[in-house]
């Protein structure tokens, strides 16, 4: 966050002369997401997958002022999502110095500001808050209290001499807090009933209510809040009331084709290796194998973190593996796929029954995504020079202890590797690792389709007749 810049008003006076009216955070976030549209920027950076379905659901009901529900599956990019909408506000707005609440300085709401404004008038001190600080997450935990969100009597206040009617005592909660600004709502199925019911003024008549009396303060939030379908359709966690006041429910999805599902994976992946293209394919096909399969749990899904692990596994295993070897760059091979599904089996919940067979299921369909991505990298080449090598006594052994460059030791030169190679996006003049990991691709794809024999033996694996 930049440092406020000097040229800015600094107290209401100047603010009045330089024109900052006071502008409803629905209509702040509707001009500049108009703006965003109409000059071509992207309103929503790292945001992968959305642009053609759900972007612009949100981007109608933004432009509408609605308060926003997305329904989603864990790990669809729900929060993520919620969290660009900060970019959508003024990179800074005017507050009155020292508030509790944020207010515009030309437009005060509680008492004690609207006391120092009418006392102090032009002099009252202005200060400026960024956009960053305008947007509020509460993750909705069954302990949340009202006292959470709307706020509470602050027994320190009363005992200052104040009374209990006095609006002056309340303690603000979250909501009060983010006036002007976004309210997110992480999971707001498994917020208690009685805690939802205090939600239903804020979203309709902005006003809250504290321990009996009622304050008619003009709150100026955005609510939005994320829902698993679930939770929100089936279980009834989420008061009737209360989803009538959303004025949009928008239905999240995982990645919808191969690209996209990679590309979230680069972005989101801490690669502490290199991770070739062909290989994060294979783990796109893997992923989405899974949703798939009838012996996974579909209700709980399989979330995009699933395959962001998957690479940073993949990518760990390649740096050992360098480490091992001496490999110098790491560089991950099919052979490192093998320490996924081991790894990763708990983060997947499968149908009942299938108790002691996880490994096997993952295995089976990792072993599908590798001969799906190798079919449609080495479409219409011959890789026949290449098996017949192998079945003429040139043996390739891979594994954890096996560098880049024995892979290839092992082949007789042969025109089919370049090809190779250059399907899988690996020059000739590139390190071997690369190249070894481009061939071991085209010798695994052999072996699922039968055409070479492949023996596993104490971490090493061999491709033979």
């Amino acid at each position: 966050m930049n440092a406020v810049p000097d040229a800015l008003p600094r107290t209401a006076g100047e603010l009045r002369a330089a024109g900052y009216a006071p502008r409803p955070i629905a209509r702040e976030i509707h001009d500049n997401l108009l703006a965003a549209l109409r000059e071509g920027r992207d309103a929503w950076p790292g945001i992968v997958g959305f642009s053609r379905t759900v972007l612009p659901q949100l981007e109608r009901a933004l432009l509408a002022g609605h308060d926003v529900v997305l329904l989603g599956e864990r790990g669809q990019g729900k929060t993520r999502l919620l969290r660009t909408l900060a970019g959508l506000l003024d990179e800074w707005t005017p507050v009155i110095e020292g508030s509790e609440l944020g207010e515009h300085p030309l437009d005060p709401i509680t008492p004690a500001s609207i006391r120092r404004a009418a006392e102090l008038g032009d002099d009252l001190p202005v200060a400026w808050r960024h956009r960053s600080e305008r947007y509020t997450e509460k993750l909705a935990t069954p302990d949340t209290s009202v006292g959470d969100l709307i706020g509470d009597v602050d027994p320190v206040k009363v005992a200052e001499g104040r009374s209990l009617g006095d609006p002056e005592t309340i303690h603000f909660g979250l909501v009060p807090r983010a006036h002007r600004g976004i309210v997110a709502i992480n999971e707001l199925p498994d917020l208690a009933e009685r805690i939802q019911v205090a939600l239903l003024n804020v979203m309709e008549e902005r006003d809250i209510q504290v321990r009996g009396y009622t304050l008619r303060l003009p709150l100026d939030v955005l609510l939005v809040a994320t829902a698993n379908p679930e939770d929100y359709t089936n279980r009834g966690r989420i008061i009737t009331p209360l989803k009538d006041r959303f004025g949009a429910e928008i239905r999240t999805h995982y990645p919808l084709d191969v690209e996209s599902e990679v590309a979230v994976v680069r972005q989101e992946a801490n690669l502490v290796a290199e991770v070739g293209e062909p290989l994060l394919e294979v783990l796109a096909r893997f992923v989405r194998n899974l949703r798939e399969s009838p012996v996974i749990d579909q209700r709980s899904g399989v979330s995009a973190r699933f395959a962001v692990a998957a690479a940073e596994t993949v990518a760990a295993a390649a740096l050992r593996r360098a480490a091992v070897t001496g490999e110098d760059p790491a560089v991950a091979r099919p052979v490192d796929l093998e320490a996924v599904p081991a790894v990763l089996r708990g983060k997947v919940e499968f149908e009942p029954g299938e108790e002691g067979r996880e490994v096997e299921h993952l295995v089976h369909l990792m072993r599908r995504a590798i001969a799906e991505t190798a079919r449609e990298r080495f479409a219409g080449l011959d890789l026949r020079p290449l098996s017949d090598a192998v079945a003429d006594g040139h043996l390739v052994a891979t594994g954890e202890r096996v560098p880049g460059a024995e892979v290839l030791a092992a082949l007789p030169e042969l025109p089919v590797l370049h090809e190779v190679a250059q399907r899988a996006g690996v020059s000739a003049d590139e390190p071997a690792g690369r190249i070894a990991a481009a061939v071991e691709l085209a010798l695994e794809s052999l072996f699922l389709a039968r055409r070479l024999a492949k023996d596993s033996d104490d971490g090493t694996t061999v491709y033979g007749e």
